[in-house]
């Protein structure tokens, strides 16, 4: 009973089969289908690398929302050498909230000599070349983003010169937590004094002739600190052409939600607007001699995830590749034979016309004898 039911089954099987196998017998073997095949295997061969390469690789994809978070505070990271001695220059933040933050709850002061050496000149060109490359072709952005924290640090490294020259400059670095409204972060003459209507600078010691804000941005960003992120300002410079001179960055900063498969963080994305002037009272333009970074901060937030392709979809499309090509090079195939049929029977057919012979009437035959006789009648 059980051989039965087998056998019940496998004929049912057999019927069932959408894949019908021909004998050996009946099937015929040429040189052209030899080449087509081959020519086939390699391209299926060439287009499977081509797609497991696409199937390897990821994007990036962006999502925008508001930014409901409005109660955390907002990280800045600071590195910026200013040409003036320490004790000249004071930085601070104020907000639109009227909130001070000083430089002492987190910045350093550390006197430097303010040219590069030779090391770190090369540092801030291959920066700046990169900074220029990410200005004309925006896509490279988002292989910053996959490579962070795989890449080298972007800090300014160490000076490999052992130089015995006096400090002349003033390297201020470090972080500051400030409210996350609108602010003004400067760097100015003197250091800042509170005020109950505001703030000011102690100023008067300072020699108008000595001032100096030529400076240095090594490294300029808001949020949690990821190595391996260029961010607008870094690497730039500013020499100033006179001693009152006032150089403005209008930010607009932008929060961000960073997903890869390397790292998780959030950090925030900026534009930055520069405008630098002469301070000249007597020709119209008023303001403070230093430098001034006025952000803003956006209501909207990007999230950007890291995306690879479905294992599902990679093989669909690899079966596609497959079946395409072999229908495509069957036909292909079979319309090349057909038209070499029809060329060669008409070859054959014109050649095989016989050549006319003359009659005793004056006309001509196309149809060869069936026979020849030598006697004359």
């Amino acid at each position: 009973m059980r051989r039965l039911n087998r056998k019940k089954t496998l004929n049912l099987m057999k019927e069932l089969d959408a894949f019908p196998k021909v004998p050996e017998s009946y099937v015929e073997t040429s040189v052209s289908g030899g080449t087509v095949s081959l020519i086939a295997f390699t391209t299926i061969a060439f287009l499977t690398v081509m797609e497991f390469t696409v199937y390897r690789d990821t994007w990036m994809k962006y999502e925008y929302e508001v930014d409901k978070d409005f109660t955390s505070k907002l990280r800045i990271n600071i590195d910026i050498t200013v040409a003036m001695r320490c004790q000249y220059v004071g930085a601070d933040v104020l907000d639109l909230a009227e909130t001070m933050v000083a430089s002492a709850d987190g910045l350093i002061y550390e006197p430097v000599v303010f040219d590069l050496s030779p090391q770190q000149k090369e540092w801030q060109r291959m920066l700046q070349l990169i900074q220029s490359r990410l200005q004309e072709e925006h896509s490279l952005q988002d292989v910053i983003f996959k490579s962070a924290f795989k890449s080298a640090s972007t800090a300014l490294p160490p000076r490999e010169d052992n130089s015995l020259q006096s400090p002349d400059a003033c390297r201020i670095h470090g972080h500051l937590y400030v409210n996350k409204v609108a602010g003004n972060f400067h760097i100015t003459v003197g250091k800042a004094i509170p005020h109950p209507r505001g703030h000011a600078h102690l100023a008067a010691l300072v020699s108008h002739e000595s001032y100096n804000f030529s400076h240095r941005i090594d490294h300029l960003s808001f949020g949690e600190l990821i190595p391996g992120i260029i961010n607008p300002l870094d690497g730039t410079e500013k020499i100033a052409s006179d001693h009152n001179q006032m150089f403005q960055y209008f930010i607009t900063i932008v929060p961000t939600k960073l997903h890869t498969y390397k790292i998780s963080a959030e950090t925030h994305q900026f534009s930055v607007t520069e405008r630098e002037r002469v301070i000249n009272h007597a020709a119209g333009s008023h303001g403070v001699s230093g430098i001034f970074m006025k952000y803003d901060i956006s209501s909207l937030m990007v999230t950007v995830t890291e995306e690879h392709m479905p294992f599902w979809q990679f093989l669909v499309r690899l079966c596609g590749i497959i079946g395409g090509i072999f229908s495509t090079t069957g036909i292909l195939h079979g319309f090349g034979r057909f038209v070499a049929e029809v060329i060669f029977c008409r070859f054959r057919l014109g050649s095989s016309k016989s050549t006319s012979v003359p009659l005793p009437d004056g006309h001509t035959s196309n149809h060869l004898p069936l026979s020849t006789d030598n006697s004359t009648h």
